[in-house]
Parts: structure tokens; C-alpha cells; sequence
């Protein structure tokens, strides 16, 4: 079983049908870290076949986990907020979501308040990506506030607050030339130019939540994998304020649905608990 945070239980597997990009087989996506515009008409929120299933566990998380799947620092108030109406107004113009004065409609029918006093709470029930807000601070972007309900090895309450090398540490292909390099992704991201990148790794676990402190042992003998796991970020710079938007849409899928001879050309395939 997939570590667990406060003893929140494993649930069935909730997974797409396919992938709907295989970053390590796109030239432009394979070499690291593979960031690229957004193409026109491209969204950086998605919805896909696993949306209800997805919502449903976030709806969990939130109630029941809340302290473990979002946080907040002093200061972060007006980059949430610049959020909190960015991504209502992408809903406004969604027509799978019905957005009322008080309350949204999702696309799986569940009814959604629109608390602005609770806006990262409201944002986690609303959307299928986990959200990042990144704010400039002493040179570095800064983990200001999130909500992550499915950390894929890593946990909120050890990296809010840090900088983007924090952040990374320990990932060992993070080191200070790929920082760099991310560092000025950041600082060059535009107003209305988003942009994105996506990874993919082996997991022996489908569980969407399957977070990890940086001090959890990796088993020395791990599991065969028999998933793969691939994170959609898209970099958005948020136009009232000076933060950048670091979103998530996850997709696990069952290596069988792979078409034959992809995983023979998949980096770093060692399967991950």
C-alpha cells in the first residue's frame, strides 16, 4: 500500500482510459525540463473521463483531510484571490459548469458554494488540477499557497514556503543549472502566454493521494509497476498580481493501455511505491 498522510485510507483505482500525450516519445516535450507555449485554444484547465471519480475523492480530501491538501502563508492573500477569480472566470465560460452568484454547478452534477471566505477550499472542489501559486520573494519563487490533493511522493506541509530548489530537494536531476533555467521559466512567463510541460513515471500504485516526507526510506525492492503516472503543469502568470500559477491535472493510466513499444523508450522506469 501507498504511504498514507493521517491514516487516509487507500481507495480503488481511479484511472483514465489513455494517455492523451506521451511527453518522452515528442521531441519537444522529452528533453528536461520540456516546457513549451500552450497551444492556441489549449486551456490550462482540462476536463477528461475521469472527472467525477477525480472530484469525488477530491470532495473527500477536502473534508476529511483538509490541514494535508491545502495551505496558505501570511502574505498569499491577494495572489489567492487573483486565483480564486481567474479560475471562475474560465468556469463562466465553460459550458459543462453551470456558475451561479452563490453556488456552481459541476459537470458531474454536484452543486459547489462559492465561499470567499474559504476561496482555496471552494477551488479544490471545483477542478480536477492541483493549484500552485508561486510568489517572487529574495530572488526565488516561493511556495506561497496550494491546494495538492494528489502529491505524487511529496507532501504540502514540507515544501510550502520553500523556494523552487527546496522544493525539488532531493530530486537529484534538479541541480543548480536546471534550477537556473526554471527560475527564468518563471520570471519570463506572460500574461495570457501560458506555458507547459509534462512528465511520466512508473508507479506501482494507481492512488491519486500518495504522498512521501523527504525522510520516508525508499524500499529497497519495489513492486512491478503497473502504472504510469503523467502530471499536465502549466505555468500561468496571473494578470492582478505578480504571482505565477503553477497547476497540475493528473492522469494514471494502466500500462496495458500504452501503445506496444512505448515504455521501451521511457526514462528513469523504475517503478516507484
Amino acid at each position: 500500500m501507498s504511504p498514507m498522510l493521517d491514516g487516509f485510507a487507500a481507495m480503488d483505482p481511479i484511472c483514465q482510459t489513455r494517455l492523451p500525450h506521451l511527453p518522452w516519445l515528442d521531441p519537444a516535450t522529452a528533453r528536461l525540463p520540456g516546457v513549451q507555449p500552450l497551444p492556441p485554444g489549449e486551456g490550462w484547465l482540462m476536463r477528461d473521463e475521469a472527472f467525477g471519480d477525480q472530484m469525488a475523492l477530491r470532495d473527500r480530501l477536502v473534508a476529511e483531510n483538509r490541514d494535508a491538501v491545502i495551505a496558505a502563508l501570511p502574505g498569499s492573500e491577494a495572489a489567492v484571490a487573483a486565483l480564486y477569480e481567474a479560475v471562475l472566470a474560465v468556469l463562466a465560460d465553460d459550458p459543462g459548469y453551470a456558475l451561479g452568484r452563490d453556488t456552481c454547478r459541476r459537470p458531474d452534477g454536484v452543486d459547489v458554494a462559492l465561499d470567499p471566505s474559504d476561496k482555496l477550499g471552494t477551488l479544490a472542489r471545483l477542478v480536477q488540477e492541483d493549484l500552485c501559486l508561486m510568489e517572487p520573494r529574495g530572488g526565488e519563487h516561493v511556495l506561497s499557497a496550494a491546494i495538492l490533493c494528489f502529491p505524487a511522493s511529496w507532501t504540502l506541509a514540507e515544501k510550502i514556503g520553500r523556494p523552487l530548489t527546496g522544493i525539488h530537494d532531493p530530486v537529484a536531476v534538479y541541480d543548480a543549472r536546471m534550477a537556473a533555467r526554471v527560475q527564468r521559466l518563471f520570471d519570463a512567463v506572460r500574461v495570457g502566454q501560458p506555458l507547459w510541460r509534462q512528465n511520466a513515471l512508473v508507479y506501482a500504485q494507481a492512488d491519486l493521494h500518495q504522498p512521501r516526507r523527504e525522510a520516508a526510506p525508499r524500499p529497497e525492492i519495489r513492486a512491478e509497476g503497473r502504472y504510469l503516472r503523467s502530471e499536465k503543469q502549466c505555468l500561468v502568470r496571473l494578470s492582478s498580481c505578480d504571482a505565477v500559477l503553477f497547476s497540475i491535472h493528473t492522469f494514471v493510466v494502466p500500462l496495458g493501455s500504452l501503445p506496444p513499444g512505448a515504455l521501451d523508450h521511457l526514462p528513469h522506469r523504475e517503478p516507484v511505491t
